[in-house]
């Protein structure tokens, strides 16, 4: 008798913990945390091609199971996972620009003649709100680039989204550097839009905006680019839904701005007052080291905006709407291709 109660007694204590252990709600929802965290290198699986900088400075070359909270990690808008690059106004930068960076940068290297293709699916969450509405690059971010590693270091390319204050809708442009014949104090960038306005087009004092563009994108509004460099060639593609697509094509290995009868008004107008406009090399990049760059590139450092920084205090610029953040949820890198 003592022995069945024992035996009955044993039973019902191994079938009381493993009920326990099923209906304990702090061990499912552990398991299922660890099951759902998730890396940008889960989302984007090209992260092993490249390195990043952060906005607060920090530097990683191995971005394969990687991400920092607050700068680079993981969001679901409730459909989908995006990869998220969020950057303050003010932080650590690289030695080339003082606006702070959480952004790619591909480790391949090529030349023009060589080239390479680069695309993204993205959507801009954020621009910083402070600024002066009559400098070109208050309230932007690159979304992506081209940038040389040789010479001037200069860009044959970059990407821009802007947003003013108080508008519903913002611009995507591209703006082309020249890669400056002699020293590089006669640098310019010249600008072209894509949906609204381009990268000359500001307000008439510090705090009058433009227009919004009637054509511009939201914040949060999707859209893609491509960009395509093909024996020298750059050809740019732009989509959105219930936008026009957009193309066009330019030679990164021969120049269209070699004379001074080849400057652009826009480059005049914009210029003229800050300094001598030079002229490229009529090469252009030709033969020049190149590589890509993807990510939130923020424009407003708060030395030439006037954007607030709060002393680069990253925790308050985040709490007082001076970032950028930029969400991918798709982009590859790799060979260029021949364009249609």
């Amino acid at each position: 008798m003592k022995k069945s109660i024992f035996t009955i007694f044993t039973l019902l204590l191994i079938v009381g913990c493993k009920n326990n252990t099923e209906t304990n709600p702090e061990v499912t929802v552990e398991n299922e945390t660890e099951q759902e965290a998730k890396y940008p290198s889960d989302v984007i699986p090209f992260m092993d091609k490249w390195k990043i900088l952060l906005g607060d400075g920090t530097y990683v070359d191995d971005l394969v199971d990687y991400q920092k909270d607050d700068f680079f990690y993981v969001e679901n808008d409730g459909k989908t996972d995006w990869v998220v690059y969020k950057t303050p106004n003010s932080g650590i930068t690289s030695r080339t620009s003082s606006n702070t960076r959480t952004e790619l940068g591909e480790k391949a290297h090529w030349i023009p003649e060589t080239g390479g293709k680069l695309t993204g699916t993205l959507k801009v969450q954020h621009v910083s709100t402070t600024g002066n509405a009559d400098v070109a690059s208050s309230y932007s971010v690159v979304v992506g680039q081209i940038h040389s590693d040789e010479g001037h270091e200069n860009e044959p390319l970059k990407i821009y989204y802007k947003k003013f204050p108080g508008h519903t809708k913002g611009s995507v442009f591209w703006n082309y550097e020249i890669n400056t014949e002699g020293d590089n104090s006669g640098r310019f960038d010249f600008s072209t839009a894509v949906w609204g306005y381009d990268f000359s087009v500001v307000g008439d004092d510090e705090t009058t905006s433009p227009a919004e563009p009637e054509d511009g994108i939201a914040l949060g509004e999707e859209f893609s680019y491509e960009v395509n460099v093909y024996k020298g060639i750059m050809c740019l593609t732009f989509t959105s839904e219930g936008h026009e697509t957009i193309t066009f094509t330019k030679s990164l290995i021969e120049s269209d701005f070699a004379t001074k009868a080849d400057i652009p008004q826009q480059i005049i107008d914009n210029y003229a007052s800050r300094r001598t406009v030079g002229v490229e090399r009529e090469i252009a990049y030709a033969g020049e080291i190149n590589y890509f760059k993807q990510g939130a590139y923020n424009q407003a450092n708060g030395k030439s905006t006037k954007s607030e920084t709060y002393d680069g205090d990253i925790e308050k610029q985040y709490a007082n709407g001076s970032y950028a953040e930029v969400w991918f949820k798709s982009a590859t890198v790799g060979s260029a291709t021949p364009p249609n």
